[in-house]
C-alpha cells in the first residue's frame, strides 16, 4: 500500500494497530496528539499536589491525592504507546517543570507556551482550595468529552488506553462536583466559587481549539478526529451549566 491509500483507508473509517504500517504524516500528527495529553496530565497532576495541603479534610486531602497519582498514571499508560513509536521516554524522567505556571492575570488564549506541549489552560496559577475544586471541576467536564473523543482514534491501542482511563477521568470531575457542592453552602464559599468560575470558564473552553479549523479536517481525514470543535464544546457548555445550575451557581 501506498500512503495515500492508507489515508483513503482512514478515511473511511479504517483502523490501524501497529507503528509499523502508519504513514508519516499520521505518526506526526498521532504523536502529537499523544504528546499534548500526556504533558497535560503531568502539568495537571504537577498543579494540582500543590493543593492538596490546602485540602479542608482527610477525605478531600485522599480525593485530591488520587487525582495527582490517577493523572501521573494516566500520562504513563500513554507514554508506552509513545515509545513504540521511537520517542525517547527516558526525556521524561528528568526535570520538567510541570508545575511552573504564568502569572495569574496573563491571556495566552489557546496558545501553547514553554518547552512542552500542555494545553495553555495548565500554564495558569491555581489559588487556593476553592480555585482548584472549580478548575478541577470545570477541566474534569472538559476532559470528560475529549477523552470521549480521543477514544474514537483510529489508532486502536491508543483508542484502548483512552477507554480504559474514560471513567477515571470522568470520577475525577464528579469528586470536583462533591468537593464543590459542600464548598458553596457558605456565603463565603458561594462567593468564591462564582469568582473562580469566571476566571477559569473561558480559560477551559479555550482548550477546544478554534471554530471552523482547517486542522480538524486534516485530523478527520487521518481518522483522528471525528466530532469538530464547536460540537465538543457544545456538549461542555451544556454540561458546565446543567452542573453550575444544580448548584446555584448560575
Amino acid at each position: 500500500m501506498t500512503d495515500m491509500s492508507i489515508e483513503d483507508y482512514l478515511a473511511h473509517g479504517g483502523k490501524l494497530s501497529s507503528p509499523g504500517n502508519v504513514p508519516a504524516r499520521y505518526r506526526g500528527e498521532l504523536l502529537r496528539l499523544m504528546a499534548s495529553f500526556v504533558d497535560s496530565e503531568l502539568a495537571a497532576s504537577a498543579g494540582f499536589a500543590d493543593t492538596i495541603n490546602d485540602a479542608p479534610g482527610i477525605k478531600s486531602r485522599i480525593a485530591a491525592a488520587r487525582i495527582v497519582l490517577e493523572k501521573a498514571d494516566h500520562a504513563e499508560r500513554v507514554l508506552k504507546i509513545m515509545a513504540e513509536f521511537g520517542v525517547d521516554t527516558a526525556l521524561y524522567e528528568g526535570v520538567h517543570p510541570w508545575a511552573a505556571r504564568l502569572a495569574r492575570d496573563a491571556d495566552i488564549g489557546a496558545t501553547r507556551q514553554g518547552g512542552d506541549m500542555r494545553l495553555s489552560v495548565f500554564h495558569y496559577p491555581l489559588e487556593g482550595w476553592v480555585d482548584a475544586v472549580v478548575m478541577n471541576v470545570l477541566q474534569g467536564l472538559a476532559a470528560k468529552v475529549q477523552i470521549g473523543e480521543m477514544a474514537q482514534v483510529s489508532y486502536q491501542p491508543l483508542a484502548e488506553v483512552f477507554r480504559a482511563i474514560a471513567p477515571i477521568e470522568a470520577r475525577h470531575a464528579e469528586l470536583g462536583l462533591e468537593g464543590l457542592a459542600h464548598l458553596v453552602t457558605s456565603e463565603e464559599g458561594h462567593e468564591a466559587a462564582e469568582s473562580s468560575i469566571a476566571y477559569w470558564r473561558p480559560r477551559v473552553a479555550a482548550g477546544f481549539g478554534a471554530a471552523n479549523s482547517a486542522r480538524f479536517e486534516r485530523l478527520s481525514r487521518l481518522g483522528l478526529r471525528h466530532r469538530t470543535n464547536e460540537a465538543l464544546l457544545a456538549d461542555w457548555t451544556a454540561a458546565v451549566e446543567t452542573h453550575l445550575a444544580d448548584l446555584t451557581l448560575i
